[in-house]
Protein backbone atom coordinates (compact mmCIF):
# COMPACT_ATOMS: atom_id res chain seq x y z
CA UNK A 1 0.00 0.00 0.00
CA UNK A 2 1.19 3.72 -0.82
CA UNK A 3 1.93 5.68 2.22
CA UNK A 4 -1.21 8.08 3.01
CA UNK A 5 -1.43 11.45 4.23
CA UNK A 6 -4.62 13.30 4.72
CA UNK A 7 -5.22 16.87 5.61
CA UNK A 8 -8.41 17.30 7.73
CA UNK A 9 -10.51 20.62 7.11
CA UNK A 10 -13.47 21.61 8.18
CA UNK A 11 -16.62 24.04 7.03
CA UNK A 12 -15.82 26.00 9.79
CA UNK A 13 -14.20 26.15 13.42
CA UNK A 14 -16.40 23.47 15.33
CA UNK A 15 -17.44 21.17 12.53
CA UNK A 16 -15.68 18.27 14.19
CA UNK A 17 -12.22 18.11 12.66
CA UNK A 18 -10.45 16.31 15.73
CA UNK A 19 -13.46 14.36 16.15
CA UNK A 20 -13.04 12.77 13.04
CA UNK A 21 -9.02 13.04 13.02
CA UNK A 22 -8.58 10.56 16.32
CA UNK A 23 -11.60 8.33 15.27
CA UNK A 24 -9.86 8.23 11.70
CA UNK A 25 -6.61 7.51 14.01
CA UNK A 26 -7.85 4.80 15.99
CA UNK A 27 -9.72 3.28 12.76
CA UNK A 28 -6.59 3.41 10.50
CA UNK A 29 -4.51 1.36 13.43
CA UNK A 30 -7.45 -1.13 13.96
CA UNK A 31 -7.02 -2.24 10.16
CA UNK A 32 -3.31 -2.66 11.42
CA UNK A 33 -1.83 -0.01 9.56
CA UNK A 34 0.84 2.50 11.50
CA UNK A 35 -0.54 5.80 12.27
CA UNK A 36 0.95 9.38 12.85
CA UNK A 37 -0.71 12.54 13.54
CA UNK A 38 0.07 16.35 13.26
CA UNK A 39 -1.24 19.79 14.15
CA UNK A 40 0.96 21.84 12.44
CA UNK A 41 -0.61 25.14 13.82
CA UNK A 42 -2.62 25.29 17.05
CA UNK A 43 -4.26 28.19 18.95
CA UNK A 44 -5.48 27.67 22.58
CA UNK A 45 -4.68 25.43 25.41
CA UNK A 46 -3.86 24.70 28.84
CA UNK A 47 -1.93 24.72 31.59
CA UNK A 48 -0.48 21.49 32.81
CA UNK A 49 2.17 19.85 34.97
CA UNK A 50 4.76 19.69 31.97
CA UNK A 51 3.12 23.10 30.18
CA UNK A 52 1.18 24.85 27.85
CA UNK A 53 -0.57 22.60 25.82
CA UNK A 54 -3.14 22.31 22.96
CA UNK A 55 -6.07 19.93 24.07
CA UNK A 56 -6.62 18.82 20.30
CA UNK A 57 -3.37 18.13 19.61
CA UNK A 58 -2.69 15.69 22.56
CA UNK A 59 -5.56 14.13 21.62
CA UNK A 60 -4.39 13.28 18.43
CA UNK A 61 -0.87 12.24 19.54
CA UNK A 62 -2.25 9.65 22.16
CA UNK A 63 -4.61 8.17 19.43
CA UNK A 64 -1.75 8.05 16.91
CA UNK A 65 0.31 4.63 16.72
CA UNK A 66 3.07 6.03 16.18
CA UNK A 67 4.56 7.60 19.13
CA UNK A 68 5.92 10.98 18.46
CA UNK A 69 6.94 13.93 20.94
CA UNK A 70 4.14 17.13 21.54
CA UNK A 71 6.51 19.02 19.95
CA UNK A 72 6.79 17.42 16.76
CA UNK A 73 2.88 16.85 16.98
CA UNK A 74 2.21 20.54 17.32
CA UNK A 75 5.48 22.35 15.99
CA UNK A 76 3.37 25.99 16.07
CA UNK A 77 1.20 27.01 19.84
CA UNK A 78 -0.11 30.44 20.85
CA UNK A 79 -2.12 31.06 23.66
CA UNK A 80 -5.24 32.87 22.63
CA UNK A 81 -8.18 30.47 21.04
CA UNK A 82 -8.30 32.83 17.90
CA UNK A 83 -6.74 33.22 14.29
CA UNK A 84 -3.23 31.60 13.99
CA UNK A 85 -2.49 35.14 12.72
CA UNK A 86 -3.27 37.26 15.18
CA UNK A 87 -2.66 35.05 18.42
CA UNK A 88 0.99 34.95 16.53
CA UNK A 89 1.03 38.94 16.32
CA UNK A 90 0.10 39.16 19.94
CA UNK A 91 2.78 37.28 20.77
CA UNK A 92 5.13 39.32 18.58
CA UNK A 93 5.54 36.15 16.67
CA UNK A 94 5.26 35.00 12.76
CA UNK A 95 4.51 31.88 11.56
CA UNK A 96 7.36 30.85 8.97
CA UNK A 97 5.43 28.98 6.43
CA UNK A 98 8.51 27.74 5.25
CA UNK A 99 10.10 26.41 8.60
CA UNK A 100 6.42 25.14 9.53
CA UNK A 101 6.66 22.64 7.02
CA UNK A 102 10.24 21.65 7.93
CA UNK A 103 9.01 20.83 11.57
CA UNK A 104 6.37 19.00 10.12
CA UNK A 105 8.86 16.50 7.90
CA UNK A 106 9.27 14.36 10.66
CA UNK A 107 6.47 13.11 10.85
CA UNK A 108 5.36 13.27 7.10
CA UNK A 109 8.43 11.21 6.06
CA UNK A 110 8.27 8.77 9.15
CA UNK A 111 7.65 4.97 8.48
CA UNK A 112 4.17 5.79 9.11
CA UNK A 113 1.43 3.90 6.83
CA UNK A 114 -0.97 7.05 7.43
CA UNK A 115 -0.26 10.42 8.86
CA UNK A 116 -3.41 12.28 9.57
CA UNK A 117 -2.61 16.15 9.53
CA UNK A 118 -5.39 18.37 10.99
CA UNK A 119 -5.60 21.72 10.20
CA UNK A 120 -6.65 25.06 12.06
CA UNK A 121 -10.07 26.29 11.38
CA UNK A 122 -11.55 26.30 7.72
CA UNK A 123 -9.52 26.09 4.96
CA UNK A 124 -8.44 29.43 4.50
CA UNK A 125 -7.48 30.21 7.79
CA UNK A 126 -4.56 32.63 7.15
CA UNK A 127 -1.31 31.93 8.80
CA UNK A 128 0.51 34.89 7.70
CA UNK A 129 0.07 37.99 5.37
CA UNK A 130 0.85 35.42 2.47
CA UNK A 131 -0.03 32.19 3.59
CA UNK A 132 -3.11 30.14 5.01
CA UNK A 133 -3.78 26.85 6.39
CA UNK A 134 -4.72 25.44 2.97
CA UNK A 135 -0.95 26.18 1.63
CA UNK A 136 0.23 23.13 3.62
CA UNK A 137 -1.31 20.29 2.46
CA UNK A 138 0.87 20.65 -0.95
CA UNK A 139 4.25 20.68 0.44
CA UNK A 140 3.22 17.67 2.92
CA UNK A 141 1.74 15.79 0.16
CA UNK A 142 -1.59 15.45 1.55
CA UNK A 143 -5.14 14.69 -0.22
CA UNK A 144 -7.71 16.18 1.84
CA UNK A 145 -10.65 14.98 3.51
CA UNK A 146 -13.76 17.53 4.51
CA UNK A 147 -15.57 17.59 7.32
CA UNK A 148 -19.31 19.30 7.12
CA UNK A 149 -20.59 20.23 10.41
CA UNK A 150 -24.35 19.68 10.05
CA UNK A 151 -26.23 23.17 10.76
CA UNK A 152 -28.28 25.85 8.94
CA UNK A 153 -25.70 27.08 6.44
CA UNK A 154 -23.69 23.92 5.66
CA UNK A 155 -24.52 23.62 2.48
CA UNK A 156 -22.67 26.96 1.01
CA UNK A 157 -20.25 26.18 3.60
CA UNK A 158 -19.46 22.71 2.39
CA UNK A 159 -19.97 23.47 -1.43
CA UNK A 160 -17.39 26.70 -1.16
CA UNK A 161 -14.96 24.80 0.66
CA UNK A 162 -15.75 22.17 -2.23
CA UNK A 163 -14.92 24.72 -5.04
CA UNK A 164 -11.88 26.36 -2.97
CA UNK A 165 -10.04 22.98 -2.78
CA UNK A 166 -10.81 21.84 -6.46
CA UNK A 167 -9.33 25.38 -7.21
CA UNK A 168 -5.85 24.80 -5.33
CA UNK A 169 -5.84 21.58 -7.58
CA UNK A 170 -5.49 19.41 -4.31
CA UNK A 171 -7.31 16.29 -4.59
CA UNK A 172 -10.84 16.09 -2.04
CA UNK A 173 -10.24 11.87 -1.12
CA UNK A 174 -13.35 12.01 0.86
CA UNK A 175 -15.80 14.10 2.87
CA UNK A 176 -17.28 13.25 6.50
CA UNK A 177 -21.25 14.90 7.37
CA UNK A 178 -21.00 15.33 11.37
CA UNK A 179 -23.66 16.06 13.27
CA UNK A 180 -23.79 18.42 15.53
CA UNK A 181 -27.03 18.21 17.29
CA UNK A 182 -29.33 15.79 17.96
CA UNK A 183 -32.69 17.72 15.91
CA UNK A 184 -31.11 19.77 12.93
CA UNK A 185 -34.40 19.75 11.01
CA UNK A 186 -33.84 18.12 7.17
CA UNK A 187 -30.21 16.88 8.07
CA UNK A 188 -30.57 13.72 5.95
CA UNK A 189 -31.77 16.12 2.67
CA UNK A 190 -28.66 17.87 3.15
CA UNK A 191 -26.88 14.98 3.52
CA UNK A 192 -28.37 13.60 -0.07
CA UNK A 193 -27.98 17.05 -1.39
CA UNK A 194 -24.18 16.99 -0.84
CA UNK A 195 -23.85 13.82 -1.93
CA UNK A 196 -25.21 15.12 -5.50
CA UNK A 197 -23.30 17.82 -5.36
CA UNK A 198 -19.54 16.83 -4.04
CA UNK A 199 -17.71 14.45 -6.78
CA UNK A 200 -15.47 13.16 -3.79
CA UNK A 201 -17.38 9.89 -1.73
CA UNK A 202 -19.20 9.89 1.68
CA UNK A 203 -16.97 8.07 3.99
CA UNK A 204 -18.65 8.40 7.08
CA UNK A 205 -21.81 10.11 8.67
CA UNK A 206 -20.99 10.46 12.33
CA UNK A 207 -24.35 10.90 14.76
CA UNK A 208 -24.62 13.23 17.12
CA UNK A 209 -23.46 11.52 20.15
CA UNK A 210 -23.44 12.72 23.94
CA UNK A 211 -20.69 11.53 25.13
CA UNK A 212 -18.06 11.72 22.38
CA UNK A 213 -15.20 9.06 22.54
CA UNK A 214 -12.76 7.96 19.98
CA UNK A 215 -13.40 4.03 20.10
CA UNK A 216 -17.48 4.59 19.34
CA UNK A 217 -16.71 7.10 16.38
CA UNK A 218 -14.03 5.26 14.53
CA UNK A 219 -16.91 2.21 13.86
CA UNK A 220 -18.67 4.86 11.36
CA UNK A 221 -15.26 5.86 9.18
CA UNK A 222 -15.54 3.97 5.72
CA UNK A 223 -11.51 3.27 5.83
CA UNK A 224 -11.75 0.65 2.66
CA UNK A 225 -13.62 3.35 0.70
CA UNK A 226 -11.09 6.16 1.50
CA UNK A 227 -8.44 4.25 0.97
CA UNK A 228 -9.62 3.12 -2.49
CA UNK A 229 -10.22 6.71 -3.49
CA UNK A 230 -6.98 7.40 -2.66
CA UNK A 231 -4.98 4.60 -4.74
CA UNK A 232 -7.45 5.78 -7.47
Amino acid sequence: MTKKRWFITGTDTDAGKTVLATALLKACSDAGFLTAALKPVAAGGVHMKDGFFNEDALMLQAAAGQKNSYEEVNPYLFKEAIAPHIAAANEEREICFSQCTERCRSVIDSPADIVVVEGAGGWLVPLNDQKTVADLAEPLGCEIILVVGLKLGCLNHALLTVAAIQASGLKLAGWVANHLSSDMPYSHENIATLKKKIAAPLVAEIPFLAAIDTASTAVYIDVPTLLEETES
